[in-house]
C-alpha cells in the first residue's frame, strides 16, 4: 500500500499537553477513505496502536455523550511514550456518518440505546471495516502491535487481515452523566472491556 506523503505536525491539546506527529497520508486504501496514520515517540519493535474512529462532536468539541476526546488525549500521550502509531480513521458515528449520528442522538433523548437507535435508523450496530487500517499498518511496517483499545472487534478484525496483536491494553473508562447508558450498552452488548454497572 503506497505511502502517498509524510509530514511532521506539532500538536497541543487544550489542557497544555504537547507533542510532535509524523502524519502520513496514503494511496489505495481499500475504502478510498482519507484516513490518515500519526506516529509518535520513538521507534519501537512492537509499536503501541490505536485505531481511532473519527468524531467530531467529541474529539472537536468536547461532547460528553461519548468517550472519544478522552480517549484520544489518552492514546496520543501513551503513543508517545512508548512508540508507535495512531490512526485516524475516517469512520464518524461508528460507520454510519455525522448526520446519521445525530439522528441516532435525538433516538436515544427518546430512549433507545445506542444500538437500537443505529437499528432503528436502517444501519447496523457497527458498520466500520479495519481493512484499510491493516493496510496501512501494513504500509508503516507494523506487522505485529500492541493494541490499545475496550472493542475486542477490532483485534478480531486486525488479525484477518494479518495484522499480528501481542496483547490487547484498555483504554482508561472516561463516564460522565451524559454518557454512562451509552458506556453501559458498549460493555453489555458489544462485550467492551469497560468496568461499570450493568443497565437492567
Amino acid at each position: 500500500m503506497p505511502i502517498r506523503t509524510s509530514v511532521t505536525v506539532p500538536l497541543r491539546f487544550p489542557d497544555g499537553y504537547a507533542t510532535t506527529a509524523q502524519v502520513t497520508t496514503f494511496t489505495g486504501l481499500a475504502d478510498g477513505r482519507e484516513h490518515l496514520a500519526l506516529s509518535f515517540g520513538p521507534a519501537a519493535n512492537v509499536p503501541l496502536v490505536r485505531l481511532h474512529s473519527e468524531c467530531l462532536t467529541g474529539d472537536v468539541f468536547g461532547s460528553e455523550r461519548c468517550d472519544c476526546g478522552p480517549q484520544l488525549r489518552e492514546a496520543v500521550e501513551r503513543i508517545s511514550a512508548e512508540g508507535g502509531h495512531l490512526l485516524y480513521l475516517r469512520q464518524e458515528g461508528r460507520g454510519i456518518g455525522l448526520y446519521a449520528k445525530l439522528d441516532a442522538y435525538a433516538l436515544q433523548d427518546q430512549g433507545l440505546d445506542t444500538y437500537a437507535a443505529n437499528r432503528a435508523l436502517g444501519h447496523a450496530d457497527d458498520e466500520r471495516d479495519y481493512t484499510a487500517a491493516a493496510q496501512m499498518l501494513a504500509a508503516l511496517g507494523a506487522t505485529e502491535i500492541d493494541l490499545l483499545t475496550n472493542n475486542p472487534d477490532k483485534p478480531e478484525q486486525l488479525r484477518r487481515h494479518g495484522i499480528g496483536v501481542r496483547q490487547v491494553l484498555p483504554t482508561g473508562v472516561y463516564a460522565t452523566a451524559a454518557n454512562v447508558r451509552y458506556l453501559q450498552a458498549k460493555a453489555s452488548q458489544t462485550r467492551h472491556t469497560l468496568t461499570l454497572p450493568i443497565a437492567g
